[in-house]
């Protein structure tokens, strides 16, 4: 239990220190108001005497106390200490360069880097059970009391946060901001799902008894066989449907076409397997 609870501390420290990181060399030289607390803080320092560090923290401490008093304490202990501490990597960073100015000399190019870095730490923080707070807290009230669902709430907020930059800056900064947001989304999906994305491949064929012996011999993976009848013909006909990585795709693929190149494929892809029950 100690251990996990270090291990934890450790990750989540490590990533709030990255997203500090894509947020004050990449995003703040930007100006652009990227779907995220610190992207409204951006906007909101043209307007209130005090750093992003402390809008930011201020904004993240604000919403925290709404979404206990809201929503209850779904957030957690450990998304209340990434959302403290974020906000004091950004001051930590502001103290040691004041003067920075940006890496890029490239807007453009400052939107595009914060949103690979962050979404790095942010899928560091989804893997360990939290998150960053602020936007996620909105969403959840959203959906709670105004009954939509959590994704769109998130994009609504943040596509909010993304225009609220015309209070401040020009159309490109607008618009940089808007494309960022959806960067993001894109991104973050990437980086949750893509590390265990799978292929479901489902195949006919007539040598169904040799198919089965590679699949559990040579890949070492379970199948499910399914009986089907096929429309054309209404023969019965058997389906071998088995979930695979990107390698083991590979190998079924060049077995299929040494051993039965007439088989029929059909592949989808998959986020996410629970378990491997062994039929």
């Amino acid at each position: 239990m100690k251990k996990e609870f270090l291990y934890d501390f450790v990750v989540l420290t490590i990533a709030s220190l990255i997203i500090a990181v894509a947020v004050y060399f990449f995003l703040v030289p930007s100006h652009c108001a990227v779907a995220s607390v610190t992207g409204l803080a951006i906007v909101l320092e043209n307007f209130v005497p005090l750093s992003i560090a402390m809008i930011t923290l201020v904004l993240n401490v604000v919403l925290l106390i709404i979404g206990f008093l809201t929503v209850g304490k779904e957030f957690g202990s450990k998304t209340v200490y990434t959302s403290i501490m974020i906000p004091v990597f950004i001051g930590m960073f502001q103290k040691m360069f004041p003067d920075f100015v940006s890496f890029t000399n490239s807007q453009t190019l400052d939107v595009l880097c914060h949103g690979f870095v962050g979404c790095f730490g942010l899928s560091l923080m989804f893997d360990r059970n939290a998150s960053s707070g602020g936007l996620d807290i909105v969403a959840k009230i959203m959906n709670q009391y105004l009954h939509v669902d959590f994704g769109k709430a998130l994009s609504y907020v943040g596509y909010f946060v993304a225009f609220s930059s015309i209070l401040a800056y020009d159309s490109k900064t607008v618009i940089l901001s808007i494309l960022g947001t959806y960067q993001v989304g894109l991104v973050l999906d990437q980086f949750i799902f893509g590390k265990n994305l799978k292929r479901r491949v489902c195949i006919i064929t007539n040598k169904q008894d040799e198919l089965r012996e590679f699949i559990l011999h040579d890949l070492k993976s379970g199948a499910t066989i399914y009986n089907a009848i096929g429309a054309y013909r209404m023969n019965e006909i058997h389906e071998v449907c088995v979930n695979v990585t990107k390698s083991e795709y590979a190998k079924l693929l060049t077995y299929l076409e040494k051993n039965d190149p007439d088989a029929f494929v059909a592949v989808y892809n998959i986020s996410h397997v629970r378990y491997k029950p062994k039929f």
